[in-house]
């Protein structure tokens, strides 16, 4: 009897302490994660060329679907330094003031006391069984875009990975808008007039081809994470504004590789899956600065702008360097068994939040999709984004292996509020552009 009560109140103890509130030296840890020196492995150093002869030496520093590109020959990829990305000091400060006073609810979905900034600082434990809900918290309320920013333009290209084709190619404008928990951009920390109590809104209108001119998606988020988002969608050749299902946003977005809970890395609910943390490592993420890149020339922009390049196999892997960096393992699988996919991995950016890589597995357990969102540092970048402390989602690619097709996405992204009034989220909004 008193082995199995002193085996309880270990377990009472070990829980107590992975869930002990986070201090001014975990928010320091959380943001300044290179402040000390940054990760090595033997033999990795910036100019380092991975490729099919020697990546097995670095395999420790690959997620499983990337080190298995590179072995079967569809891509090479060049080492970079690895370098901070320090996130806006009004964030960080936000964090600050809000140590020791965010929690989680009773159940999946529920926070208490976040006011802004990053809710659970402190490093995640494997002791913890929620430390993964935490993880994806700090995601939800990251400082990705910072308070709100455009994609502007965004072009998106389909092709074909065995013949290298280019079948389509979309010309987007993305915009995305914070109404709460704002740190930066006036006004703070809310706007005022919300009675929907809306978190984030995403506002996206297809430009080109003429076939889908004017496509209009819009999405609201709510700050309770258990109310269900609400996302409208306008066609041009139908001229009106649907309403669209909660399970439709898994549905191949535009005939693209892309759902649309894919954007951003994950673009859905907290409630909508179970989050596990797996583990800390130390990986090679698709980090680099844009303006020292060799960009692509076939895209033309009026203010000269240059947009990264593509190459790999079928043209499917974005041309950039890549930093070894701190990274969370954070796994999520559906709540809803009728979810097309098993399971996602995220491999979490420790200092920025943001999910520059994600493997996907379908129903069976199988690599389904690989998923890279390249981050650019705003300090080398568009003289706009200097000094906003907000890591720019630069590039992406969604490879669908199974299919042997991708999606690449070419980004001019701008930290301008000038370009995301409020009165551009609204279903009003849709129907005046689509006339």
């Amino acid at each position: 009897m008193f082995r199995k009560t002193l085996l309880a109140a270990s377990l009472v103890l070990a829980g107590a302490t992975a869930t002990q509130a986070a201090t001014m030296e975990d928010v320091e840890r959380s943001f300044y994660p290179y402040e000390d020196g940054v990760p090595t492995v033997d033999g990795l150093t910036p100019g380092t060329v991975v490729t099919a002869g020697n990546v097995d030496q670095f395999k420790e520093a690959l997620d499983p679907a990337l080190y298995q590109h590179i072995k079967d020959g569809w891509v090479e990829i060049t080492v970079g330094e690895t370098t901070s990305f320090d996130l806006h000091p009004n964030y960080v400060q936000a964090t600050r003031d809000a140590v020791g006073e965010v929690s989680l609810g009773d159940s999946l979905g529920q926070i208490n006391g976040f006011v802004a900034g990053r809710p659970f600082p402190e490093e995640p434990s494997l002791d913890d069984p929620r430390a993964g809900e935490k993880l994806a918290w700090n995601y939800r309320y990251g400082y990705n875009w910072g308070d709100n920013a455009a994609i502007y333009p965004f072009y998106w290209r389909y092709r074909d990975m065995d013949s290298g084709k280019v079948e389509r190619t979309i010309k987007f404008n993305f915009h995305f808008l914070n109404y709460m928990h704002r740190v930066n951009q006036p006004p703070v920390p809310e706007f005022e007039d919300n009675p929907s109590e809306l978190f984030r809104a995403i506002y996206v209108q297809v430009l080109e081809p003429f076939d889908v001119k004017n496509t209009q998606l819009l999405i609201h988020r709510h700050d309770d994470d258990q109310v269900a988002d609400n996302t409208w969608l306008y066609l041009g050749f139908q001229r009106r504004v649907r309403r669209l299902a909660s399970g439709q946003i898994t549905d191949s977005f535009l005939g693209s590789d892309l759902m649309i809970e894919d954007f951003e890395g994950y673009n859905g609910r907290l409630s909508d899956m179970n989050w596990s943390y797996k583990g800390t490592e130390n990986i090679l993420l698709p980090f680099y600065n844009h303006n020292d890149m060799e960009l692509a020339t076939d895209l033309e922009d009026p203010e000269g702008y240059q947009f990264v390049d593509f190459g790999g196999k079928g043209g499917c892997f974005p041309e950039i360097t890549w930093q070894l960096r701190k990274v969370y393992v954070l796994e999520s699988d559906p709540v809803d068994d009728n979810h097309p996919i098993s399971k996602r991995v995220h491999y979490v950016d420790a200092q920025t939040f943001t999910l520059p890589r994600t493997l996907t597995y379908d129903r069976k357990g199988d690599l389904w999709k690989s998923w890279t969102i390249g981050q650019a540092h705003p300090d080398h970048h568009l003289p706009k984004n200097k000094g906003t402390g907000v890591s720019i989602d630069d590039a992406f690619s969604m490879i669908d292996v199974q299919a042997s097709h991708c999606t690449t996405g070419q980004f001019k992204g701008q930290v301008d509020p000038e370009l995301n009034p409020v009165k551009l989220f609204s279903v009003q909004n849709m129907r005046a552009t689509g006339r």
